[in-house]
């Protein structure tokens, strides 16, 4: 067995898409970033990277390669599953949360949750994503930007 963490953060702002585990939420504002910013889903990669001792998704995916300007993160997640699979193990469970003040993001969770199943060809039980505020404390709270933490465990592959 394995564990991992991954974190991560984006700073807010106008002219972005708000996209969090695959899903495009209604919001004034979006994530700033390379890539589509996807805050859940790079801290996601982390930590299974970190679980199999693979680096990083700025390692796997620099943020100054033109290759992945406004990459979908879900379709990296696929490149970090194909590389954890080589690497012989499979997911046991994946807890993520996201750190964000707004907007409420319960209405999303369960679709979060089907986007990341897939991917990473689990089942619902073994995935869990939610959210809290900070209590406008620190730039979270104060509306700046988002983050998300992300534990996961590891198992080899039986083959």
């Amino acid at each position: 067995m394995r564990i991992g963490h991954g974190y991560d953060v984006h700073r807010l702002r106008e002219g972005r898409k708000l996209i969090l585990c695959g899903v495009e939420i209604p919001f004034s504002l979006g994530l700033d970033g390379h890539s589509d910013a996807d805050v859940a889903v790079h801290a996601l990669m982390d930590a299974l990277l970190g679980a199999a001792a693979l680096g990083d998704i700025g390692l796997l995916f620099p943020d100054n390669d033109p290759a992945y300007a406004g990459a979908d993160s879900l379709v990296l997640l696929a490149q970090v599953m194909e590389k954890i699979r080589e690497r012989g193990y499979e997911i046991c469970n994946l807890d993520l949360t996201i750190l964000a003040q707004r907007p409420k993001l319960s209405p999303y969770r369960e679709a979060m949750r089907e986007n990341l199943c897939r991917v990473c060809g689990l089942e619902m039980d073994q995935v869990n994503v939610k959210a809290t505020t900070e209590e406008k404390l620190g730039f979270t709270g104060q509306g700046l930007g988002m983050a998300a933490h992300c534990v996961c465990l590891l198992k080899e592959s039986v083959r």
